[in-house]
């Protein structure tokens, strides 16, 4: 009996190292095939899967895409500002006084929507979009689902930029030299607050307010609960924008064509960065800053 199952074990062990054998030599034939084809599918400008070191089996899931021109639509006129919500891209139309709605899967134009006078900013609030009105002096709210205006609340003079905390809108307006806090839900008053001189741009770091102050060259701190000021830091001349990378403050620098980046916690600098001329616009997407180069029509990668 054992030298039954001996002999039956020895010839199941023999036709599983044949079977791991063919299907070794299958997988090696299918890679090389699918080598050739692909070589052919990367040819086509729209095929999508690209080369690459890091992925030589071109696996599901971590294929790699080429930057691609998509298409490019028509808005409202001299579009300054934009928002997402999920779903549509807003642009804000500062000469037109309106926003655009848009469906960003395919670039469908879902609306038209009016709102103050030389709009420039937009926020997303979970449930509605916020426009600055610089020329109004005030802030539209509409329904992100359809454009309905919800509201239209005045707030300081030159009312810029505007950002959301998760129950609060924070405007900065310019020419009053302050930030003001509104209550999402209704749009109620809760504040207003000092900064610096010509105050152009706004952020949320997840506790606290950061304000550019483009003619007073630094940045202010304000805690978000209660709008207590926690500091002021020096940056470069001009700061024109900032963004949160989730630890740090970047501070771009029109005139010192530079960005600063700054420690959240406590406004340290811990850096100053070289890029093009008149750097304005800045954005973090996960891993590198990006920042926008007015003069010189060019994008540095930090």
């Amino acid at each position: 009996m054992k030298g039954r199952i001996s002999t039956v074990l020895s010839g199941l062990s023999a036709t599983k190292n044949v079977a791991m054998a063919a299907a070794g030599l299958l997988v090696v034939i299918s890679y090389l095939g699918f080598s050739q084809d692909q070589n052919q599918f990367e040819k086509a400008p729209w095929g999508g899967v690209t080369s690459s070191d890091r992925n030589p089996l071109q696996i599901a899931l971590l294929h790699w895409y080429s930057a691609n021109l998509t298409t490019t639509l028509g808005v409202g006129n001299n579009p300054r500002g934009l928002a997402f919500d999920g779903a549509n891209i807003w642009t804000v139309n500062n000469v037109s006084n309106d926003v655009t709605k848009v469906r960003a899967n395919d670039g469908t134009v879902l609306g038209t929507f009016g709102v103050g006078t030389q709009p420039v900013r937009a926020a997303f609030d979970g449930a509605n979009i916020w426009v600055t009105n610089e020329f109004s002096n005030n802030v539209t709210k509409l329904r992100a689902s359809d454009g309905v205006v919800l509201g239209t609340f005045p707030v300081g003079g030159g009312s810029r930029s505007v950002a959301f905390d998760g129950d609060n809108i924070w405007v900065a307006n310019e020419s009053t030299n302050n930030v003001i806090k509104l209550r999402a839900r209704d749009g109620k008053v809760l504040g207003t607050f000092a900064v610096g001189s010509f105050p152009i741009s706004v952020a949320f770091d997840g506790a606290n307010i950061w304000v550019a102050n483009n003619s007073s060259n630094n940045v202010t701190k304000l805690r978000a609960s209660d709008g207590t000021l926690l500091g002021t830091f020096a940056v470069g001349g001009g700061p024109f924008f900032v963004a949160f990378d989730s630890a740090n403050i970047w501070v771009t620098n029109q005139f010192s064509n530079n960005v600063t980046k700054l420690r959240a916690r406590d406004g340290r600098v811990l850096g100053t960065f070289a890029v093009g001329v008149d750097p304005r616009g800045v954005a973090f997407d996960g891993a590198n800053v990006w920042v926008a180069n007015n003069a010189d029509n060019t994008v540095s990668k930090l």
